[in-house]
């Protein structure tokens, strides 16, 4: 019985002893990320634009299509549980303020976080951990290429521009989803609806959106990032590392969102 406890408390204690490195090398490589997009061009280790034009393209328009109709479906489902449960309280009106804040708040950053983690994240990690188990990493270095610089600042800098790009078409999608079951009930247009949803939204409300996308996106490259650097056993080991590098994003994600609305709406 006691080897049993003694190998439990080892294994937990190497599990919080590896996920501290990890948390550090993720914050590590962020740091040089930016290091290296300041002092690259000085080192001929400048990040090239049509890195970061192709890295948005992925990130943002291959995923806009699913993006969007994700959010068009979540505000349609947002209206049929606000409708029935405003009714109880003869408040229907207010079903078109609440689909509008809280999808600009919080509902479009997350989806759009979780999927471009179940995209982004698992691509960023396959890609480097494929390079690890070949020993790309090893001839990058050889040839005088900082491998932070190659390999996670443009995914970096994509996401961050990406993502904010992908929750403002969320953000429209959803309320538009919103609009095409709850105007029967509201007795209105499409039209006017989506016009008073605009003048309901405060520019808060929609930074609030994109603060969360930005910092969504930061925690989807590093993870995703991290768990390729750190891919042992070949190609299962690649494997394991996006299975890895998808759940632990969302995980962040969900984390990170719970903290940031709590203090952005105080």
């Amino acid at each position: 019985m006691s080897k049993f406890i003694t190998k439990q408390i080892e294994f937990v204690g190497m599990a919080a002893y590896q996920a501290i490195e990890r948390f550090g090398f993720a914050i590590r490589l962020f740091w040089d990320s930016f290091y290296w997009l300041f002092v690259g061009r000085r080192y001929k280790q400048r990040v090239r634009f049509h890195q970061i034009v192709e890295q948005v393209r992925v990130n943002c328009f291959d995923a806009l299509l699913i993006v969007l109709a994700l959010s068009f479906v979540v505000g349609m489902m947002l209206a049929i549980q606000l409708i029935y449960a405003l009714t109880e309280f003869g408040a229907e009106s207010e079903v078109l303020r609440a689909i509008a804040k809280s999808v600009t708040r919080e509902f479009s950053p997350l989806i759009t976080g979780v999927i471009v983690a179940g995209r982004s994240g698992a691509a960023i990690a396959a890609r480097i951990g494929s390079q690890v188990v070949s020993q790309e990493i090893d001839a990058l270095k050889v040839m005088g290429i900082v491998p932070v610089r190659y390999l996670v600042l443009p995914p970096l800098l994509g996401l961050m521009v990406a993502m904010p790009l992908l929750v403002i078409c969320a953000d429209f999608m959803s309320i538009l989803g919103g609009a095409v079951f709850a105007v029967g009930r509201l007795d209105m247009s499409i039209m006017a609806y989506m016009v008073e949803s605009l003048n309901i939204l405060l520019v808060n409300d929609i930074m609030q959106g994109l603060i969360k996308s930005v910092a969504f996106g930061i925690i989807i490259a590093l993870v995703g990032a991290t768990m390729g650097f750190h891919v042992t056993g070949g190609a299962e080991g690649v494997g394991k590392a996006t299975t890895s590098a998808v759940v632990t994003s969302i995980a962040f994600i969900v984390l990170v969102d719970m903290i940031a609305s709590y203090f952005l709406t105080q």
